[in-house]
This record gives structure tokens, C-alpha cells and sequence, in this order.
């Protein structure tokens, strides 16, 4: 059974779908340079319904032509996804170097310096978003100011841009949107950051008009469904919804089987746009199955979905996804895949297990959490040499890991990389590099996805040794 996660996340027909203009649809071009290429190709897409591939010359470039270029979101991937804002007449050149992706992306040509704003007001709400948490204990109103000190920021930004550029509605709908809902956003987050404070008795009494900014959210925006910051956003306003369904039954967990039910249920009654539902509820089944430990409450999640959506397609996707999550429960043998040793040998994973081990994850595009987790892991090797810390990298880049390896003198023979990452990330359903699994001495899952930073991963640890 060939399965990948690319495949739940996108399929799409380029096409002129302009309800307010039948006339606006006129030709534009993507074209541009891809350094450190790791692949030779690229996919375009828009509203990612359907892709098209275009391959790389042999200097890395690439030219893609719409010939009925719809204005709007249109998106560009190499390993990651970038949203591009395309319309008749654009002929966008892009360079980026997949080192440094976000930093090094720019647009030069015709249409390119809404994409280069674009960029650049996504790096400023990726910083913000770095800064947040250190709001979180705000009082509401503090907040409340922060947040409208910020987006006044952002719209002044907008304000001077289209003093100097010519611009249309469709851009400046984006434009708008993507200033609007990364505040949105992060007012559900602070929402969420209360809520967790309800089990330590520490949280704050929210006014009623810290969320009139929710009257603003458009449920159901046919053109934002694929973008980032909307569809983000929407998924914290359903989880705060979710919870505030079952406040007082359950402790606050977005991977509980009581609030993803619920969560079903709140979009589909929301959501008024059909796609941008089946997107939602697609995504919440994912994320739940990725964490589940309970075979009937999978079962039954399962179920809810096939209820609630009508594409065959994307039933058949999540069926197969959840039998690949029931091999990942706990006391099931762990997916014996594939990985590289420092010395570049090829090797099972099961082969490598010979007493309890906690198997971690790390990218070299992460550095921090390189750091981090390297940090944490050095810390339980100390507490817990009863286990194994096997790290294992998910970039497949074998000579650069290697030198940052040595470098930083991690334990060569507690190192490795997949072979094959789309496999085996897939086998063990690894949707980020926070992901820990903890394995017994006879290669029998004990925990599938511990967050290793928590007090409760050292828990777990101890109830197993003590067991």
C-alpha cells in the first residue's frame, strides 16, 4: 500500500475560477531558481485542488505558464509550501535557497513586489509569534492593546505600500487577511493559554468584548481556504469552541478523543464553505489518529468522518492512515524501517534495540530545537542510564548532518538518519520533529509520541522502570 501524507494535504486542476470577473482571467508566469535543490522538480498549485509538476533545467531554474491565471493565492513547493499571489499580467521570477527558505525567498518582475510584502509581513508575524508567549500572562485588556499595537503596525505597513504600488481588491482582500487573522489567531491562542490555567486555578476572567473580533471571522472564504494564517487560525477558534463544550467534564487536551469529537461536530455546524469543512475536519482527524492511543475511539472518529464527508477519495486516505496508526499503538511491534549509521552503514531499526530506548527526532532546519533536544536528551542519559537515546535526523543531507554530528560532538554511535524519510516518516507517522517514541528491550512500542520536555515524559520513564 503506497500512502503519503503529501497526498491528504493536496491535489489540484490550475484553472480561471473568477466569480466576480469572468474577463479578468489572463495569462501570468512562475518562473525562478531553486539553490541546494532537493529534488529536481516543483509543484504548482492553486486553492491546491489539483498540482502541476515542473521539472528544473540544469541549472536549477524553472518556467511555468498559467494561461488563465485567476487572481489569488496560487503555491509554489519544494519540500515546503509558499503562497504566491498571482494575476493576469504577472511574470513572477522567485529565488530561494532551501537552506534558508523564509530568509532567503525573493521575487523580482512584474507582480513580485506584492509577493516580496507578503514575505516580509510573514516574517514580522513569525517574530511576533516569537514574542508571544511572553504575553500570555497579560491581563486581557493588556493584551487586547498589544495585539492592536501590532496590527496597527501591520496596517501602516500595507498603508505606505500602496502609496507607492498599484494594487487590486483581490490583493488587498489577502493583504487584509493576512495581517487579520494572525491577530485572530493569537487572541485564540491567549484564549487557549487561559484555558490551560483553569487546572491550576489560575486563570483570568475574560470580558465579553475581548472576543468581538470573532463577529470578523468569515467562515466560510473560498479564497482563503488554503491559506496559512486563515486556516491556522480557524483551527484554534474550533479548538477554544471544543473545549469550552466540554469544560468541567475533561482537563484541557487537544488530542482527547472528547474534544476532537466535539470539535467534528462544531465544524461541520459552522463551516459554511464545503471544502474549506472537508479540509478542517480532515485535518483534525489527522492530527487525532497521529496521537491516538484507543482503538475504539479511533473506530469511532473514523466513523464521524465518513458521516460527515462525502469524497471518496478522502475516505479512502484517512482508512488507510488509520491502519497505519493502529500499528502504532501501544504494545505493538515497533515498524521495523530502515536508517544510516554515522559511518554511513545501513541498518534496522529494530537491530539498534537492545534495551528500553526513547527514540527522538531532530532537522537540521530547526537549529534551536537541534539544541534543545540534544540539551534534554544529555540530562535523561544522566538520570535514566537504564535507556537507550537514539536520535534520529529527518533531512537527507547525509555529509552536512554529519559534520554538525561530529562537530558538536553528539554520540556518533547513538546517531543516525532514515533512509528513506517519506517511508519511514510515514511507518511511524512523523508530523514533526517534537515527536518522541519510547520503545521496550524487545522492540514493543511503549509510548508512541511522548513530548520529551515534559515533566510527564520523566514520569512515564520512572512507571516504566518501576513497573
Amino acid at each position: 500500500m503506497r500512502f503519503s501524507l503529501y497526498v491528504l494535504l493536496s491535489l489540484i486542476v490550475v484553472s480561471c475560477q473568477s466569480k466576480s470577473d469572468p474577463e479578468a482571467c489572463g495569462s501570468a508566469w512562475i518562473g525562478g531558481q531553486i539553490v541546494n535543490p532537493k529534488t529536481d522538480y516543483v509543484v504548482i498549485s492553486h486553492n491546491r485542488n489539483a498540482s502541476d509538476t515542473v521539472f528544473l533545467d540544469e541549472r536549477n531554474f524553472f518556467l511555468y505558464h498559467i494561461k488563465a491565471a485567476d487572481p489569488g493565492l496560487y503555491y509554489f513547493q519544494h519540500f515546503e509550501f509558499q503562497a504566491l499571489f498571482v494575476e493576469p499580467g504577472d511574470s513572477i521570477m522567485l529565488r530561494v535557497n532551501t537552506l534558508e527558505f523564509d530568509e532567503s525567498l525573493t521575487y523580482t518582475g512584474p507582480g513580485s513586489s506584492k509577493n516580496n510584502f507578503l514575505t516580509e509581513l510573514f516574517l514580522l508575524n513569525e517574530k511576533a509569534d516569537q514574542e508571544i508567549l511572553s504575553f500570555y500572562s497579560l491581563a486581557p485588556e493588556a493584551f487586547v492593546e498589544k495585539m492592536d499595537s501590532i496590527r496597527l503596525q501591520r496596517q501602516t505597513f500595507l498603508s505606505e505600500f500602496i502609496e507607492t504600488k498599484r494594487t487590486s481588491e483581490a490583493f488587498l482582500s489577502v493583504a487584509n487577511a493576512a495581517i487579520d487573522y494572525a491577530i485572530f489567531g493569537k487572541m485564540e491562542l491567549y484564549i487557549a493559554s487561559n484555558n490551560k490555567r483553569l487546572r491550576y486555578g489560575e486563570e483570568m476572567a475574560i470580558p465579553a468584548t475581548f472576543y468581538d473580533y470573532r463577529r470578523k471571522m468569515d467562515l466560510g472564504n473560498e479564497d482563503l481556504r488554503t491559506y496559512y494564517p486563515y486556516f491556522r487560525c480557524l483551527g484554534y477558534y474550533f479548538d477554544n469552541l471544543a473545549f469550552e463544550a466540554i469544560e468541567g467534564e475533561k482537563e484541557f487536551s487537544r488530542m482527547s478523543f472528547e474534544h476532537n469529537w466535539h470539535k467534528m461536530d462544531l465544524i461541520e455546524s459552522k463551516i459554511t464553505n464545503d471544502s474549506l469543512k472537508q479540509s478542517l475536519l480532515k485535518n483534525t482527524v489527522i492530527n487525532y489518529f497521529i496521537h491516538a492511543e484507543n482503538t475504539e475511539h479511533m473506530a469511532l472518529i473514523l466513523d464521524k468522518f465518513n458521516g460527515y464527508n462525502q469524497s471518496s477519495e478522502d475516505k479512502r486516505l484517512i482508512s488507510e492512515l488509520s491502519e497505519i496508526a493502529l500499528r502504532l499503538m501501544p504494545n505493538k511491534p515497533l515498524p521495523d524501517v530502515t536508517l544510516v549509521s554515522f559511518d554511513n552503514r545501513t541498518v534496522s531499526i529494530q537491530e539498534i534495540i537492545k534495551r528500553p530506548t526513547v527514540i527522538y527526532f531532530w532537522s537540521l532546519n530547526s537549529p534551536i530545537h537541534v539544541k534543545n533536544i540534544h540539551k534534554r536528551i544529555s540530562e535523561l542519559r544522566g538520570k535514566y542510564p537504564e535507556f537507550d537515546f537514539i536520535g534520529v535526523n529527518v533531512d537527507d543531507q547525509f555529509k552536512k548532518w554529519q559534520r554538525l554530528v561530529q562537530h558538536e560532538s553528539y554520540r556518533t554511535e547513538h546517531e543516525f538518519q532514515f533512509e528513506d524519510f517519506e517511508k519511514a516518516g510515514m511507518a511511524l507517522l512523523i508530523n514533526s520533529v517534537n515527536k518522541t517514541m519510547m520503545i521496550d528491550a524487545k522492540g514493543i512500542i511503549i509510548d508512541p509520541h511522548t513530548n520529551i520536555f515534559s515533566l510527564d515524559a520523566e514520569q512515564k520513564l520512572l512507571n516504566y522502570l518501576n513497573r
